[in-house]
């Protein structure tokens, strides 16, 4: 590999404790997913001011860089399986043994949770063709990159329980339909019967809402049954989004979990000149210490995709408080919430009197579950957050963005009514705010009369001093404590629909 230079970004270790299985066979075809970088000459672009025309023309591959890779699957012997420019992406297929070496990968197959999968350790090495054109090289590593965020609430364990329509309410959500909106779901496992769709929505009697699956690299609808698998997820997804937007089309976008798998999931979505979402909705993610920087830049860079097209695209904050789960000690935000160019959506316990909010404290439920929300690590602090007070990470980076912006009911003991296997159940987690939020932006878009996109700047300098937001002031998710203003539990509070929307409207 003296010729080719280190993709930086790019150093991981095989999983702890995963036993090692052998390599992968040589002859195995597999495929591999070059991101290319933005083009050089790129103007810069007030968000939601492109069509995807004009995206793909001024902000997606350069043509030369595309050639470039060409000229290297040619060289190489692999095939171009597909090339999407504007989403700056290109896939290449081939034999492990050639494909491993022609990018210097050191690929193991490791027994991960009772399967035997890919892990890479070390960097990726890219041909001097690819030097400083491609960013990111998805493909070569199986393990699982995110993990659901919607906590299943034990029967035995019920208190409180709201339909998506009753959380609506109380947050005075406005009384339209979603008209001509597409809400994208991302899902990474699981799936819904339409059984359990139908179901639900006559419950609340509610028309049918148009949901369609789209399958991305060979991922299906391929339910189970069980609430506590990604079934719990992709089901809650569609059904708080669905109830609070039920003339909208929800499109649900099934992908491998894997880096290849959620970032072309995420990129369907994003770059769909079909469907054309107008808004999507995340609960999927991972602390930001479990992905590599060359994966979160690349993941990035597709939400500033979404920005420029007039995309909304809403993330769960995690479930796990503080900590995010991870077991160092140390505290974490999840990723992609951590993202600047996304609504990173916190949790609280609701109690609502005949309809109305009675108190709304940070979701902690004592036991482990807790809202997710922090400082990054790695993103700097936003210009939009430069007014509020954001805690000090770390010493390497002592402007961090603050997680999360605003928040939802999540308890799992205040959750959501669903219908998941034939069952009626409880699901919270702030998995079901980010679709709440999704449901809530394409109610704003259809009466607006456009996107209202990246809404992070108006929430910080418009909607929260204008109090269209409603303030937690009280609990913790471990180390962070509410307070006045944004804090690291619940940002800048929950929503008052009706407010953001007079706010909003021309």
């Amino acid at each position: 590999m003296s010729s080719h230079v280190i993709l930086s970004g790019t150093n991981r270790e095989h999983p702890a404790d995963a036993a090692f299985m052998g390599k992968p066979s040589p002859d195995e075809v597999i495929q591999i997913t070059c991101i290319l970088r933005r083009k050089d000459d790129a103007p810069k672009t007030q968000p939601g001011r492109l069509s995807h025309q004009q995206f793909e023309r001024v902000q997606g591959a350069d043509p030369a860089d595309v050639e470039a890779v060409e000229l290297f699957a040619s060289k190489h012997g692999f095939s171009i399986v597909r090339n999407d420019p504007s989403a700056r992406s290109i896939t290449l297929a081939g034999k492990f043994a050639a494909v491993a070496e022609a990018f210097g990968a050191d690929v193991d197959l490791r027994q991960v949770n009772g399967k035997t999968i890919r892990t890479r350790k070390g960097s990726i090495w890219l041909d001097p063709l690819l030097a400083d054109r491609v960013v990111a090289v998805f493909g070569f590593d199986q393990r699982a990159v995110a993990r659901t965020r919607h906590r299943v609430l034990p029967h035995a364990d019920q208190s409180v329980a709201y339909t998506p329509l009753q959380v609506a309410k109380a947050y005075n959500f406005p009384t339209n339909k979603g008209v001509n909106q597409t809400i994208a779901l991302i899902e990474l496992g699981g799936g819904y019967a339409s059984s359990d769709l139908i179901t639900y929505w006559q419950q609340l009697s509610l028309p049918a809402v148009s949901v369609t699956a789209i399958g991305v690299d060979g991922a299906t609808n391929s339910p189970t049954g069980d609430p506590n698998s990604a079934d719990g997820e992709v089901t809650l997804d569609i059904q708080v989004a669905g109830a609070v937007a039920p003339s909208s089309r929800i499109a649900v976008y099934f992908a491998p979990n894997t880096d290849q798998g959620f970032y072309d999931g995420i990129s369907a979505a994003i770059h769909d000149k079909a469907r054309k979402p107008s808004v999507i909705s995340i609960s999927w993610g991972m602390p930001e210490d479990r992905w590599t920087p060359s994966s979160i830049n690349a993941f990035n860079s597709l939400f500033n995709d979404a920005a420029m097209l007039g995309i909304s695209v809403c993330v769960a904050s995690g479930d796990n408080g503080s900590s995010d789960g991870d077991t160092d000690g140390a505290d974490h935000v999840d990723f992609p919430a951590s993202s600047p160019w996304v609504l990173a959506c916190g949790g609280t316990t609701l109690t609502l009197a005949d309809g109305k909010i009675a108190s709304e404290t940070v979701w902690n439920d004592g036991a482990g579950g807790a809202t997710g929300g922090g400082v990054s690590q790695h993103f700097s602090k936003p210009a939009y957050q430069a007014s509020v007070n954001v805690p000090v990470p770390v010493a390497s980076n002592p402007t961090g963005r603050g997680v999360p912006d605003v928040a939802g009911n999540a308890d799992p003991a205040t959750g959501y009514v669903v219908v998941i296997g034939g069952q009626q159940g409880v699901v919270g987690g702030t998995s079901a705010v980010a679709p709440l939020w999704a449901g809530l932006i394409a109610l704003l878009n259809e009466r607006v009369g456009k996107r209202v996109g990246w809404l992070n700047p108006k929430l910080y300098s418009k909607l929260a001093p204008a109090k269209a937001l409603r303030d937690i002031t009280v609990g913790n998710n471990g180390d962070y404590y509410a307070s006045t203003g944004w804090d690291p539990c619940t940002g800048l509070g929950t929503p008052n629909g009706a407010s953001i929307l007079k706010l909003l409207r021309p």
